[in-house]
């Protein structure tokens, strides 16, 4: 569905590596922040409200790409914050694209324009904007007027110069089906494709109210997707995520699919729940307590769609149950009858609050190190 033929076939083929060596758990997806900065304040984010001691911190290029070895997913995310902002972005991409992996770069695109000189037109490299709906809906999303309009005139601007781009987009409560539908007719007429998501209300994010339930995210894109049958919407997921979203299966989320590596270390258990940090991938893998985590296991986790847990859980699915996945691609998403069951939440444990503890151990570390910087700087003077 949109997702570029060569792409498709080598992350199936290392997906199939995995299975044909009996690995359990493995990353699809490496999700690398190197900086938390950025220059929009939204109000679903919960990155930009750290201390400033956080957000004057970056990952180096040695370190950004040694978290790529050290992960071995063949695709890297690099949210943020504002990835643009950091000044060695674009060495930290040609790096990643000189090892053939796949790498989608997450933008709000006000800087996109001004420095897409510092990248080069790839296969392996897409940008991926954001934009949550038509004008409108985006701007008061990103609580900034204008950067609807600005974001779609560097998506142009980048496709006029031969880049590869997708949009980004997160479905809050409030938002009509009649409304997606009309963005996603939009993106059509731009040309990119769209990876779409409902929104989580993690615990560091400043707006908890408009946030969808499960429940209202499976009716909501049913109605979305009953009004896209017969239009060329371009979706860059997997079939089955996309019948997950519409209630039509009943997965459990993979949080090692798409691991996390930011300033902090290896973010336990997944991008959008930070509960603990380890200063290697094999430590991450090893040592989390995998099956505590989930609908259904854990109360954080309760309402969760989100791409970042199912995405890997339908890549799966979609080799473990080619059927499924066939039954997907010739008929299209069902959007009547009976849902799959629900994942009761009876037996979740409670949720901890351990975010504060994180932040306060790493500002720790930082202002520790500073005495050793200091004294590094003057002898080298």
């Amino acid at each position: 569905m949109a997702i570029p033929f060569f792409k498709e076939m080598r992350i199936g083929a290392y997906v199939l590596k995995q299975k044909m060596l009996g690995r359990k758990r493995y990353p699809l997806v490496l999700m690398l922040e190197p900086l938390f900065r950025c220059n929009l304040a939204c109000a679903g984010c919960g990155k930009i409200d750290y201390p400033e001691t956080i957000l004057n911190q970056r990952m180096s290029v040695a370190d950004c790409l040694a978290a790529v070895d050290e992960c071995g997913a063949p695709m890297v995310a690099i949210p943020g914050g504002e990835p643009l902002i950091h000044k060695e972005i674009g060495e930290i991409v040609a790096g990643i694209v000189a090892r053939k992996k796949f790498v989608s770069l997450c933008t709000n695109a006000l800087l996109l324009e001004k420095k897409l000189h510092l990248f080069q037109p790839s296969p392996y490299l897409f940008f991926s904007v954001h934009l949550d709906g038509l004008k409108e809906h985006h701007d008061r999303s990103v609580c900034q007027k204008g950067t609807f309009d600005r974001a779609v005139s560097a998506i142009r601007a980048a496709k006029a110069k031969g880049f590869a781009v997708n949009v980004n987009a997160t479905i809050f409560e409030g938002m009509p089906a009649e409304d997606i539908a009309a963005f996603m007719d939009f993106t059509e007429e731009l040309g990119v494709g769209v990876s779409i998501s409902p929104g989580y209300a993690y615990e560091r994010a400043p707006d908890q109210q408009h946030f969808l339930a499960r429940r209202r995210t499976k009716e909501l894109f049913r109605k979305v997707f009953a009004l896209g049958k017969g239009k060329k919407w371009q979706f860059m997921h997997s079939g089955l995520f996309l019948d997950f979203l519409a209630g039509n299966q009943e997965f459990r989320c993979s949080p090692w699919g798409m691991a996390t590596r930011n300033i902090f270390g290896w973010q336990k258990p997944c991008y959008l729940l930070g509960e603990g940090y380890t200063k290697t991938f094999k430590e991450l893998m090893e040592t989390t307590d995998w099956d505590s985590y989930g609908t259904g296991r854990y109360e954080k986790c309760a309402d969760c769609m989100a791409h970042c847990g199912y995405e890997p859980t339908a890549a799966d699915a979609t080799l473990t149950n080619p059927l499924s996945a066939l039954r997907v691609a010739l008929f299209g998403i069902k959007t009547e009858g009976d849902m799959a069951p629900e994942i009761s939440l009876d037996a979740q444990r409670p949720a901890e609050y351990v975010f504060s503890r994180h932040v306060e151990n790493k500002i720790a570390e930082i202002h520790a190190a500073e005495p050793d910087k200091k004294q590094h700087l003057t002898a080298a003077e």
